[in-house]
């Protein structure tokens, strides 16, 4: 029942998003999506990672199968743009054969299988679809922020960041002094967050088929219900970044062209207008918040799923900000909001016990304090940094030191006493 209402609410958004979609003239997810049936996709190793989500609820030999199929339609996609001389010139190459397995898929559990192995595989396809889905999604989110937010909020938000010094710009100087090397490594660690999520995702996951159910919790949760409420603060937060209000990307739209090299001058902060085509997507840093889920669920798992979390964290960390698409601030808010999805979450799972409302509340009310903080006191806190600087990481440690402390006690609680050895009675 869980599941159908999910894919019930899931289904009532995304007719909303296209409708909404229709009426501004741009695409919505419905139709993007489709679209990758027959023409190139936009990433196909997305679509793959989805696969990959999907083939958890077959046996070996099924996975085999379905992989083969995949690249199987993808050799012939190719062959066919290529003789017709339809080769894309934008989108990927490959991709529509991963789309058409997990199809697939779903129409073999419908014809070919009954009873819970058929609803554990319609689950598995959901699981794949969702992926994919909370990414046209976000995409569709993206254009609606640009034409129904004429003007943003980046003056407060960069008056804001003088408390941190401004990292972007350090950050921004720095990536320039690494030359095309760095940036190209950084720009695809960023692009493939989602492929990183799938990786620690498969390790959660890869008992489904032997177990015949998904674990009470894992990272595909938390990713998606990140990708779902986090655009709604795009409508109420406008912010587009340093790299388009204070950086040569904004063109006459831009407050100043002074993006990575001068700091912007503390001044009265105002709305600033600009153009219909940038995404007001900065505020909080949802590409910070899935890298830090990334980071928790990777703790559980072999030494190199541990290295290989801590790495997409700080590789993000320092592309987000090194690219100029996000203020430090920005990055802050990011970690607090993952942190209190991440406790909701585990909190539903428990039964909504009073530690776990405690910490969701107190996340809460960090998250609403900061995005309220640099929208009234922006000139306050550039003026004494030296205070409100440490103050806002102080916000986000507690919030973290909060998490950590509830769920080790969660985990203590879980784990049974041991029992006591029985002691030799003494001869008399």
């Amino acid at each position: 029942m869980l599941w159908a209402a999910a894919g019930a609410v899931t289904l009532g958004f995304l007719v909303a998003l296209q409708i909404t979609a229709h009426h501004l003239g741009i695409p919505g997810p419905i139709t993007t999506q489709a679209r990758e049936v027959i023409h190139a996709p936009k990433s196909g190793f997305l679509l793959y990672a989805s696969l990959a989500l999907t083939l958890v609820v077959l046996t070996w030999r099924q996975r085999l199968i379905a992989l083969g199929s995949a690249l199987g339609i993808d050799l012939v996609f190719l062959l066919v743009r290529w003789a017709t001389g339809t080769y894309p010139a934008e989108g990927h190459p490959f991709g529509n054969g991963a789309l058409w397995v997990i199809l697939g898929v779903a129409v073999f559990a419908l014809v070919r299988r009954t009873g819970p192995e058929r609803v554990l595989m319609l689950k598995g396809v959901g699981l794949g679809l969702l992926l994919v889905t909370g990414r046209k999604t976000g995409d569709t989110w993206l254009l609606i922020t640009s034409q129904t937010r004429p003007v943003t909020l980046d003056p407060y938000v960069a008056m804001a960041d003088h408390a941190l010094g401004n990292p972007s710009w350090l950050a921004g100087r720095l990536l320039r002094a690494s030359g095309p090397v760095g940036e190209h490594a950084l720009d695809y660690v960023y692009a493939q967050l989602a492929v990183a999520a799938v990786c620690v995702a498969l390790y959660q996951l890869r008992n489904v088929a032997a177990e015949q159910r998904f674990p009470r919790h894992h990272l595909v949760r938390t990713f998606l219900l990140i990708g779902l409420l986090g655009p709604a603060f795009y409508m109420i937060y406008p912010v587009v970044g340093p790299m388009f209000a204070y950086g040569p990307e904004g063109g006459h739209w831009a407050a100043a062209d002074l993006w990575p090299d001068t700091l912007p001058p503390i001044t009265t902060p105002y709305e600033l207008p600009f153009d219909e085509i940038t995404p007001r997507n900065c505020m909080p840093s949802l590409h910070t918040a899935w890298a830090t889920t990334i980071f928790i669920h990777s703790r559980k798992g072999p030494r190199a799923l541990r290295y290989a979390g801590t790495f997409w964290l700080v590789a993000t960390l320092a592309a987000t900000l090194g690219f100029g698409w996000h203020y430090g601030v920005d990055l802050i808010a990011g970690v607090v909001f993952a942190y209190t999805v991440e406790a909701a979450l585990r909190t539903y799972d428990r039964g909504w016990d009073r530690a776990g409302v405690r910490l969701i509340a107190y996340g809460t009310a960090v998250f609403t304090v900061l995005l309220a903080s640099y929208r009234l006191v922006p000139l306050e806190m550039a003026a004494h940094p030296w205070v409100s600087g440490p103050l806002l990481l102080l916000a986000m440690a507690s919030v973290v030191y909060g998490y950590l402390r509830t769920t080790k006690l969660w985990e203590a609680e879980a784990t049974p006493a041991p029992r006591p050895e029985p002691q030799p009675e003494l001869a008399v």
